[in-house]
């Protein structure tokens, strides 16, 4: 049996890698052609010793205290040439992707779909049997090369991979490079390259209550998460709340009701922050994130959506004198041509 070990590199690339049933993670990475800082291999440096933030494993005894304390251990630090993966794991390897002499991978793949969800959001799906090869953490993005340019824009994975294709939500800018081309040349066929993924904004394991918060097209890692929860399960609450700024830029709600129907302990609100909404909910995420959400501190929030949101949300729970077990955020801007 192997285990898919997704290492996250300090430059935000991550890579996957194969390790057989009782093969390192070091020696898997090293076969694949990724060099893990490593001085030896058998446990007494400490050079490979990285956080395992995800999945089960063991170490052994054979390392040494000098290259990792007990203390370190149970916090999850591992010597990769000792950790032998027992299910799918991630790994923070506190080096870049050049050090280690991998890079970004790119992929070749066509439009399958674009459509308009409203004006102001674009549905864009894009297929491939190169695809077929890519994995990810939900959360995590890609680089979409703008056809006819030689520049990208860095989009979220609003789906998870299947049958070699992804999706993305995508704000339509108006002046925007990728906006003017989805909205007036692209169709289905059209050649598009992505390069990632790319991001430490992802799912971690699910040990305790969620609040998910998510503004404007900064729903879309939302969507790729809950389809992982969708087929995992989880046991704890989770929450999303979902603001933007008018009625017309709420979109995929039907996808959420459907995600409220298959996941038991799944809800959602959303909420319109122009004053004139007609949306039964007005007001900003803040207003309706309420005591129970926070659960006394015990909760890793998922934030992701513009920079003043995020500023916001971060005084909010300040303000709120909790602390949660963790927060993940990640900001986003537009960007125009």
């Amino acid at each position: 049996m192997t285990h898919q070990i997704a290492l996250n590199f300090e430059d935000g690339v991550t890579r996957f890698v194969a390790a057989n049933a009782g093969e390192t993670v070091a020696d898997a990475a090293y076969r694949q052609g990724i060099n893990i800082p490593l001085d030896c291999r058998d446990g007494a440096c400490g050079t490979c010793k990285c956080f395992a933030e995800a999945g089960r494993y063991e170490l052994g005894e054979e390392y040494i205290d000098d290259a990792l304390t007990a203390d370190e251990a149970e916090q999850g630090f591992v010597l990769t040439c000792q950790m032998r993966a027992l299910s799918d794991c991630v790994v923070r390897v506190p080096a870049s992707s050049e050090v280690c002499r991998t890079a970004q991978a790119t992929f070749d793949a066509t439009i399958s779909a674009v459509r308009q969800l409203s004006d102001s959001t674009i549905a864009l799906s894009i297929k491939g049997e190169a695809l077929g090869k890519l994995a990810f953490l939900p959360g995590q993005y890609v680089n979409l090369g703008v056809p006819g340019s030689e520049q990208s824009r860095a989009y979220s994975f609003s789906s998870l991979q299947r049958d070699g294709e992804v999706s993305f939500l995508i704000r339509n800018v108006p002046g925007g490079l990728m906006s003017s081309f989805l909205t007036g040349l692209a169709k289905a066929g059209d050649p598009m390259r992505l390069a990632g993924p790319l991001g430490s904004f992802y799912l971690r394991d699910i040990r305790r209550p969620l609040l998910l918060l998510a503004g404007g097209t900064g729903l879309a890692p939302f969507t790729a998460m809950l389809e992982k929860i969708a087929e995992q399960g989880s046991t704890h609450p989770l929450h999303l709340i979902y603001g933007v700024t008018n009625d017309f830029d709420l979109v995929e709600i039907d996808r959420l009701e459907a995600f409220a129907a298959r996941i038991p302990n799944f809800s959602f609100s959303a909420c319109v922050a122009n004053p004139d909404s007609r949306h039964p909910l007005k007001g900003y995420v803040t207003q309706h994130i309420e005591p129970k959400h926070l659960n006394h501190g015990d909760v890793d929030v998922y934030l992701c959506g513009p920079p003043p949101m995020v500023e916001a949300v971060s005084q909010f729970i300040r303000d709120q004198g909790i602390a949660p077990a963790n927060f993940y955020y990640e900001k986003f801007a537009a960007s125009a041509a």
